[in-house]
């Protein structure tokens, strides 16, 4: 006891004749051993008031960090004193004030969570929201010039708990749309179609359900167009743009919903020109017409139709009717053309008493023709062929209309 007392009287003695010098402050309390403190620190003592009154003048001293701190203690040690909700909202002004808004962010969503009966509770959530947009355009955080992370993740934590923590607030239709806006940003679509059709789903008869719709077939227009054909895509496209007519046919971006989906319909067009072509290349004249006649379907009034016409116009002359029927036209020919025998020798066909043929179940019979079954080009000049996607457009003249085939001689 005697050796302790000794080494604090010496302690105590080098303080006051060296102030300058003393590496830290020595905090004497009754009852309690001595205590030092690192340089700039302070002791943080008192009710839940005198803390509050502690923080307020530290505050007015142009001491914002040291506020802070007072506040966040004086919430941690009396989270239920009447004073916490409003030292809770005023160590987040300030940090926000201060520009640190990913930390202001986090003690405004501790107010709207633990203190929802506050005052100050829009003023946090609108707080919250306009801290989220700032982040939503911000760039990558850095440090030592290395990117090492984005703001827009720290935005959608903001925007998510908005969301959870007022779903039908006044900001929360809005945190629901910056949500699919900052997964567009990070190149997630899936992501940012569920965040739209959420608004769409949760908040109809708000105005921002108009943009969520039509953005939503927006995302998937832009992956069809993509270098990846994307079947899945277009489609998924045309039924967005067709909701979006159907709910909104009176937005301003009703025009260019319509124009979209003109382009996708042009597009279809296209790919289904671009495989019959692969198929006339390869003289599966059959397969061709098929597809050809499907442009004929998609846009009959369309330059792919007119030259789909004229090709198969010359595909008739060459190889005749019959050459060009499909499987389905041939076998109902045939059954037509001789429909005793097509009973009395169809597959899996029994004799009963009687001599009388009964049918029982069984699979249909491979025709002899596989042509008959599932035209495909030969592998060989698989090579030398487009490809059957629509990757590619139609071969064009200057006039943007289908380059047409030279015309083949009558057939021999």
């Amino acid at each position: 006891m005697g050796y302790r007392f000794r080494i604090s009287v010496v302690l105590l003695t080098a303080c006051v004749t060296f102030p300058e010098r003393s590496p830290a402050p020595v905090i004497f309390q009754p009852g309690d051993k001595a205590k030092y403190e690192a340089p700039g620190a302070m002791e943080i003592s008192g009710n839940a008031n005198d803390l509050f009154a502690q923080a307020g003048a530290a505050a007015n001293s142009g001491d914002p960090k040291g506020a802070i701190k007072i506040y966040r203690h004086l919430v941690k040690k009396y989270p239920h004193s009447n004073v916490a909700p409003e030292a809770t909202y005023r160590a987040a002004v300030l940090a926000e004030q201060m520009g640190d808004l990913h930390h202001a962010a986090g003690i405004y969503r501790g107010l709207m969570e633990n203190y929802p009966q506050s005052q100050h509770f829009q003023e946090a959530i609108e707080s919250q929201f306009r801290i989220g947009e700032s982040l939503l355009t911000g760039k990558k955080k850095k440090i030592l010039g290395v990117p090492v992370g984005s703001t827009v993740d720290e935005a959608v934590e903001i925007f998510a708990a908005i969301v959870r923590s007022a779903p039908y607030g006044r900001y929360t239709a809005r945190a629901q749309f910056d949500i699919g806006r900052a997964r567009e940003k990070e190149d997630a679509p899936d992501l940012a179609v569920d965040a739209y059709q959420s608004v769409v789903e949760k908040f109809p008869n708000d105005p921002l359900a108009v943009d969520a719709q039509y953005q939503i077939g927006y995302i998937w227009f832009t992956a069809s167009r993509s270098g990846i054909n994307d079947p899945a895509a277009a489609e998924k496209a045309r039924v967005a743009f067709q909701d979006f007519l159907f709910r909104f046919p009176k937005s301003e971006k009703a025009p260019q919903a319509r124009e979209n989906l003109a382009a996708l319909e042009h597009h279809k067009v296209k790919s289904s020109l671009n495989i019959a072509k692969y198929y006339d290349k390869a003289k599966n004249y059959r397969a061709a017409v098929l597809y050809y006649n499907e442009v004929l379907k998609q846009q009959p009034n369309s330059t792919e139709s007119d030259y789909a016409k004229k090709r198969i116009a010359q595909l008739r002359a060459k190889v005749g009717d019959a050459a060009l029927q499909s499987a389905a036209e041939i076998a109902e020919r045939k059954a037509k053309a001789n429909p005793a025998k097509t009973v009395a020798h169809a597959p899996g066909s029994s004799s009963a008493p009687g001599g009388t043929q009964q049918k029982s179940p069984a699979s249909p019979a491979m025709r002899a023709n596989p042509n008959d079954i599932a035209p495909l080009p030969p592998p060989a000049d698989a090579d030398s062929l487009p490809p059957p996607a629509s990757e590619g457009s139609a071969p064009a003249d200057s006039s943007g209309a289908p380059a047409p085939s030279p015309t083949p001689s009558p057939a021999q």
